[in-house]
């Protein structure tokens, strides 16, 4: 395995990516500015399952931190970065736009820099799901063109695929987005759904169901997200040759380029993931029906036929088991 950078190594996806390459045997340095979006705790945590393993290396940076991520990619010489740090969330885009330009627009571009100017053989970065917005045709797919994003997040993650773009045809860098489909499992977010849901209903609060509960999502286990990122690591793009501008396929380029939506092509009504955590918790669930709120859509399904044909057959983790998976989790690291 090569030597690899994992930007947000603290969160989610991140520590779980590490963990991955690390016991695949790969030398993972790490980076997170630790923010306080949520549980600075949770994120410590992780990094301390991360330390266990040989062959890892932290440093908090911001990505914004133009001397630092210069200092970090000149003396890591890395074969491959895995860009997963962010200012995520959704709603919080529409409270504090700033800190989304600084972290999703600067950031990205602090790493495009780095990966330019030391070589670096593939760079992936997570995208999302929300860069579908407007878009109702379903399933999601990457070969059909985005352009109405309905939050501020959504827009820097579309920014993301275009700078990643033009770096790719501009220097040759290749370049792989991943647009994940709501990936939830042991060790997620706090401000995610999932979350969100077993603590109300194991607490006996209210779950807050917007859009009045008429919502389904293309719940991705961690996982199984995982098994796709690593194994695209070694899928360098190196252009489409078949790509014309007469007829332009927005998910590859005959620049060293490819976008891939990472989840199951399985959508799961909320409200059955609210009837699985009942049976978890043995508790009924108090439901507060909610309008739908600002920057929201109704219903995600990924098209993941393009994914399947570059890495093979997909993992998909039955809903099921994985909520009971996370639950399990959830009680344990609460005590």
């Amino acid at each position: 395995m090569p030597r690899v950078l994992v930007t947000g190594a603290a969160g989610f996806i991140g520590s779980h990516v590490a963990t991955e390459l690390l016991a695949r045997s790969a030398s993972v340095h790490g980076i997170d500015n630790l923010n306080d979006y949520y549980d600075v705790a949770l994120k410590r945590a992780r990094l301390d399952n991360l330390r266990a393993h040989g062959g890892f290396t932290f440093a908090q940076i911001d990505l914004a931190d133009r001397e630092a991520m210069t200092a970090v990619f000149a003396e890591g010489q890395f074969e491959v970065v895995v860009h997963l740090a962010a200012q995520a969330g959704v709603r919080y885009s529409l409270e504090n736009p700033h800190a989304y330009i600084d972290s999703n627009i600067s950031g990205f571009l602090t790493v495009l820099e780095g990966c330019r100017n030391t070589d670096v053989k593939h760079l992936l970065y997570a995208s999302s799901s929300s860069v579908y917005g407007a878009n109702t045709r379903q399933p999601f797919s990457t070969h059909e063109a985005v352009s109405h994003p309905l939050s501020l997040y959504a827009a820097t993650k579309l920014a993301n695929e275009a700078m990643a773009h033009s770096y790719s045809d501009l220097f040759g860098l290749p370049t792989t987005g991943l647009r994940f489909f709501t990936v939830y499992g042991p060790w997620g977010r706090p401000d995610m759904a999932m979350w969100k849901f077993v603590k109300a209903i194991d607490d006996g609060q209210p779950v807050l169901l917007f859009n009045r509960g008429n919502m389904e999502r293309d719940f991705t286990y961690i996982d199984d997200a995982v098994h796709c990122v690593v194994s695209l690591i070694d899928k360098i793009p190196r252009g489409n040759p078949d790509w014309t501008g007469e007829n332009p396929d927005p998910a590859s380029s005959s620049a060293p380029f490819q976008l891939f939506n990472i989840g199951t092509h399985q959508p799961v009504q909320i409200g059955e993931v609210i009837e699985i955590i009942e049976s978890l918790t043995g508790r009924s669930a108090e439901r507060s029906l909610l309008p739908m709120q600002p920057g929201d859509v109704p219903s995600t399904r990924a098209d993941t036929a393009s994914l399947e044909r570059v890495i093979g057959s997909l993992p998909a983790t039955p809903i099921r088991e994985g909520i009971g998976r996370f639950y399990d989790w959830y009680r344990s690291y609460h005590g």
